[in-house]
């Protein structure tokens, strides 16, 4: 009898794995609080009144074009440093040390945005919040792919977008209920239980094992063993573990120079550079910021829905889209779903410019547009946006591509959308083309790495394998020959049937 998705998953998992991932998990729901916290609140009145410019045309307060493109895309300076700040706390002080840091920046950041008064105190916020989320881009990713087994890798670093997406979802249903509210209460309690996630991470960090893997890179062997063991006890045998702890030592010991930057541009580290540089690229420019960051003044500007229902609507399905994902991604592979995602937001984002080229924008166009939304966000949902935190941790070596990506697109959608361009809903022209990119890229370019191991997968960017051929290429053995001391480094066997 074939074992149920869940059930296949829930076997490699222990009692310290599991607190492990839940901890970590937990930590990313503050990334969806900010998101979606930050974009609904934009559509709220009192937030408008706060912080908008009188229009003495209409007679009511209002976010001009190009407020809304710095206070959408000026973070992304805060996420970029983030992302490097983090990468140097976590190699040089551990992933824990890393989590716990960032946590208490987030906690000071909530303080700024609850109490801001001005639009220069609530855009400090923002951009220092995305310090923390930068931060959490660096290490969370990381650290579950380096504890996980690897059946179970797409899972466990899949569940950062789910994670995510769920606090996004948490955050709407708060911002639907506080958008009753007539005073800055409205938006001040969605920016005050940003508090809650970090206040909660820095309480529980320690109960949890630093990474294997880190702790091998800093020579803390026994450390690293009995960390590995605390993860993997139970679910699997001494031996087992014993094996894996063997491969880890190998692979890491083959790893010349480790820490040099100007490496990821040389030798076989160039294909993984340039694979993680462009599904970076492509993840932020198919429209996802597009939804994320303006979807709910896109469907206030509409006017045919209530825009917080809508932001709920979208988060349903993002969440069912995610839980699809990470059930299929570690049977079915990453290259499938990302072909199928890509096609599915290409078809959905066409279809949304297509609506936006009617010239009588009549109720059932304006609704059939704003449909398309969480059509394309479930599309995205569905593959590109986990996977390619997947792909990223698989392949290996930094980047800050989609900072860069995701600020260029921000800063140039309200342009796009209102006054001078006013494209409106024909901005699905220009994500879909990228969509269809995504789709080629894949084809040729991403390599499957389902049920590989990390040292695996190491070994094969080593030897050149092409990526078209990784999934059919099989590395029979990889272990130590142990020394007196133990740290004797040896390849037992690697036989590759390509």
């Amino acid at each position: 009898m074939v074992p149920s998705p869940l059930a296949a998953i829930s076997r490699h998992f222990n009692r310290h794995l599991t607190l492990s991932f839940l901890v970590i998990a937990i930590s990313t729901l503050n990334y969806g609080f900010d998101q979606n916290g930050y974009t609904v609140i934009q559509a709220m009145d009192p937030f408008i009144n706060q912080f908008g410019e009188y229009d003495q045309a209409t007679g009511n307060y209002i976010l001009s074009p190009s407020w809304l493109s710095l206070f959408n895309s000026l973070n992304y300076i805060g996420y970029a440093f983030g992302v490097v700040f983090g990468s140097l706390v976590s190699n040089r002080w551990g992933r824990r040390w890393c989590m716990f840091s960032m946590s208490g920046h987030a906690v000071v950041c909530t303080i700024i945005a609850v109490t801001s008064k001005s639009k220069v105190q609530i855009m400090a916020a923002r951009i220092l919040n995305y310090i923390y989320v930068g931060m959490e881009l660096a290490v969370i990713p990381v650290y579950q792919s380096e504890i996980v087994p690897s059946p179970v890798r797409g899972f466990a670093v899949g569940s950062y977008q789910f994670a995510l997406v769920f606090g996004g979802f948490t955050m709407n249903c708060i911002c639907r209920s506080t958008s009753a509210l007539a005073t800055n209460a409205a938006w001040r309690i969605p920016f005050g239980i940003f508090s809650v996630v970090p206040t909660l991470v820095m309480s529980l960090i320690w109960l949890i094992p630093e990474s294997p893997r880190w702790l091998l890179t800093k020579g803390r062997v026994e450390e690293a063993r009995e960390a590995l063991y605390k993860l993997r006890s139970g679910a699997f045998s001494d031996e087992e573990i014993a094996e894996e702890f063997r491969a880890l030592q190998f692979a890491l010991a083959i790893e010349p120079e480790q820490g040099k930057s100007h490496e990821i541009f040389q030798g076989a580290n160039r294909k993984r550079t340039a694979i993680i540089v462009i599904m970076n690229f492509l993840q932020q420019a198919t429209g996802q910021s597009f939804v994320s960051s303006y979807g709910a003044v896109f469907v206030k500007s509409i006017g045919s829905v209530n825009p917080f229902d809508m932001t709920i609507i979208n988060s349903v399905v993002n969440v069912l889209m995610l839980g699809v994902n990470l059930c299929l991604n570690d049977w079915a592979g990453r290259r499938p779903l990302l072909l199928i995602g890509a096609l599915w937001q290409a078809a959905a984002i066409f279809t949304m410019g297509g609506l936006g080229t009617a010239a009588n924008q009549t109720m059932a166009i304006k609704k059939a547009t704003v449909a398309m939304l969480p059509i394309f966000s479930g599309g995205f949902c569905f593959a590109w946006a986990p996977l390619t935190y997947v792909v990223t941790t698989e392949v290996t070596t930094a980047s800050v591509a989609n900072v860069v990506t995701a600020f260029a697109v921000n800063f140039s959608l309200p342009y796009m959308l209102y006054a001078p361009a006013e494209l409106g809903g024909r901005v699905g022209f220009i994500f879909g083309g990228v969509a269809v990119l995504s789709f080629v890229f894949t084809y040729f370019c991403v390599p499957e790495c389902k049920g590989k191991m990390l040292e695996e997968i190491d070994i094969m960017f080593h030897d050149g394998v092409p990526v078209r051929k990784f999934q059919s290429t099989k590395v029979a053995k990889i272990g130590l020959e142990s020394g007196k001391n133990g740290d004797e480094i040896g390849l037992e066997s690697a036989n590759r049937n390509i």
